[in-house]
């Protein structure tokens, strides 16, 4: 019985060796690619290669741009709604369920008000207005 047990552990380790092959030969080919790039492409530094490109128009001004904060916050709220409403497919297909009715739907509604409450929130501090 021993070897039963032997056996099985070396067709585990085996198959985590492939896994480990596959790795170091990927790494392997991702530094051998970046090395030989390195080595064969032409280095003649010019002063217009070191200037910042932007759509073929000089750079002009700093490098510093002020960006409303709003556009992140609206960013961020549409992220939110998105995974929330993820959330609402496997709900429905539970509620389709004999058995589950009730309990998922007290759920469901507690979930849409934590939502609603964040929302509320947010329409109160003014952060959904435009101007």
């Amino acid at each position: 019985m021993p070897e039963a047990g032997v056996h099985i552990a070396a067709d585990y380790f085996h198959s985590y060796s492939v896994v480990g092959l596959l790795a170091v030969v990927g790494v392997l080919f991702v530094a051998v690619a970046f090395t030989a790039g390195r080595l064969l492409r032409p280095v003649v530094p010019t002063p217009e290669k070191l200037l910042t490109y932007e759509c073929g128009v000089d750079p002009v001004g700093e490098g510093w741009a002020h960006t409303q904060i709003r556009y992140y916050v609206y960013a961020f709220l549409y992220v939110i709604f998105a995974v929330d409403s993820i959330f609402l497919f496997p709900w429905a297909t539970v509620f389709a369920a004999p058995g589950f009715g009730g309990a998922t739907l007290v759920e469901m509604f507690i979930f849409l008000g934590f939502l609603a409450v964040g929302l509320l929130y947010a329409w109160k501090k003014g952060v959904l207005e435009w101007t």
